[in-house]
């Protein structure tokens, strides 16, 4: 049997689902129409799903940004003339093009070299965004490709301020973004940027539509998850009952023990539907020690 090539999203998002997309659908509908997910992040799920229209959300601007962004291509080509032009004009390393760091910078700083050699030039353009609109969509993207482990992260004046990162522009980017290109210009998703329950109560969603929910985590410590609480889980279960009842599938990926802690509350909403366990790829860059948690995929069908 031949083994179907995962799409990794070209965002590289913190808690992306790359690695469990095969298991996670193993309990998707084998067949989709409207395929709606409220909290899209790097888009991983989307991009590996078939249905016949996709709806995607979140409330980060710039993620959406990205994505529309990206997607507006009608091929790679034209896309990467953009970036790699850039990248030459800033002059950072490059390992697609071959373009390497120097010998010498990479014996001194074994672990760290790109960072090393990429300092300067992601300050530079740093500088240039932030100092702008910020409306070049492209600075943006490399900001993301070349910063510290692939964030997005801005302060409260709207200005990105991650620092340099360890890596570069290499051969899985640009197959992440041929494949992205190619996929969403086949899927045509609808972008949206807004809260999860406008954008959902502004589709007609039927029973032969589903909904996909990879929403923060209220139990663990990520900065995307600090901005969720526990009204907001209730609010979001509630959602979904009213959802059921009208006999519309849904699945939600949620962690529900974490470092001693358990989301009860949700553990307990969620014992009358399906609780599937999911061997976890949860990643906190802030905290790296061993971890003793539990995923799972809550679905309202068999």
């Amino acid at each position: 049997m031949k083994k179907i090539k995962q799409i990794r999203s070209p965002l590289f998002y913190t808690g992306d689902k790359y690695k469990l997309i095969p298991e996670l659908k193993k309990y998707f509908p084998d067949k989709i129409d409207k395929f709606v997910e409220p909290f899209v992040g790097g888009g991983s799920v989307f991009l590996n799903i078939e249905a016949n229209e996709f709806y995607e959300n979140d409330i980060d601007k710039n993620i959406i940004s990205i994505h529309k962004y990206l997607s507006s291509f009608a091929n790679s080509e034209d896309l990467l003339n953009i970036l790699l032009s850039k990248i030459d004009e800033y002059e950072f390393s490059c390992s697609y093009k071959g373009k390497t760091v120097p010998d010498e910078l990479r014996k001194k700083y074994v672990k760290t070299y790109f960072a090393k050699y990429n300092n300067e030039s992601y300050k530079q353009l740093k500088e240039k965004y932030n100092n702008s609109d910020r409306t070049d969509i492209a600075d943006l993207y490399l900001l993301l490709i070349y910063g510290f482990n692939r964030m997005l992260r801005f302060n409260q004046k709207g200005e990105f301020n991650l620092p340099v990162g360890n890596v570069d522009f290499n051969q899985n980017v640009f197959d992440s973004l041929t494949d992205y290109i190619k996929l969403t210009n086949k899927k045509n998703p609808h972008w949206s940027n807004t809260d999860y329950k406008e954008f959902l109560s502004n589709i007609n969603i039927k029973e032969s539509d589903f909904i996909y929910l990879d929403p923060p985590y209220l139990i663990t410590s990520s900065e995307y998850n600090k901005r969720w609480s526990q009204n907001d889980d209730i609010e979001l279960c509630n959602l979904l009952d009213a959802f059921d009842k009208k006999n519309i599938s849904f699945a939600m990926s949620n962690v529900i023990d974490y470092k001693g802690k358990e989301n009860t509350e949700l553990l307990k909403w969620a014992e009358k539907y399906n609780i599937h366990s999911i061997k976890s790829n949860y990643i906190n860059y802030h905290d790296n020690t061993i971890k003793t948690f539990r995923e799972v995929l809550i679905t309202n069908y068999e």
